[in-house]
């Protein structure tokens, strides 16, 4: 990694889950999800951003929601499926943070919410615009993601270290 170039983590929050099935951790996803998935990572891809590594929670959404979004990069970064992204707070989302590896410069995480808009919100020491407001305002929906840069180690990162520089909605 270049000094002067600044990590990137992406924070996706999974597609539109359906509600029919009763285990939560086994929900798939909704019509509406299965379409939305693929505008995000054609949003990222348009963005040129490439993760070279994504951290999936192990939900059957999420993991869905991966594979309809990876089709859509020029690549497929490696990938990691972490049971600890499911139902994580945002301490235990800091510290898989702060456990990438440092060969790492753009990291995907796809999760859930509260956790992932908590995130977003609380590494957010700095926003471009209105992006925070309007984050903030949407309550971070399914298939949104915000995209945060930072200098340092990924074990450097914590509350206000980074800066919040896109935020984007399906809708």
């Amino acid at each position: 990694m270049s000094v002067d170039t600044p990590r990137r983590i992406v924070l996706l929050r999974h597609a539109k889950a359906d509600w029919s099935q009763d285990a939560d951790h086994e929900r798939p996803l909704a019509d509406r999800g299965r379409q939305e998935a693929p505008l995000a990572g054609r949003r990222l891809a348009d963005a040129g951003i490439t993760p070279g590594l994504t951290l999936c929670s192990t939900a059957a959404r999420t993991r869905e929601t991966w594979k309809l979004v990876v089709t859509e990069l020029p690549h497929r970064p490696r990938t990691v499926y972490d049971e600890r992204i499911y139902e994580a707070s945002l301490g235990e989302l800091i510290a898989l943070l702060n456990e990438t590896p440092e060969d790492v410069d753009d990291l995907l995480l796809i999760g859930h919410n509260p956790g992932i808009h908590a995130l977003a919100d609380a590494l957010a020491g700095e926003a471009e615009g209105d992006i925070l407001p309007r984050m903030n305002r949407s309550g971070f929906p399914t298939s949104a993601f915000a995209v945060l840069t930072f200098d340092g180690e990924w074990k450097s990162v914590e509350h206000g270290t980074a800066r919040l520089i896109d935020f984007w909605t399906p809708h």
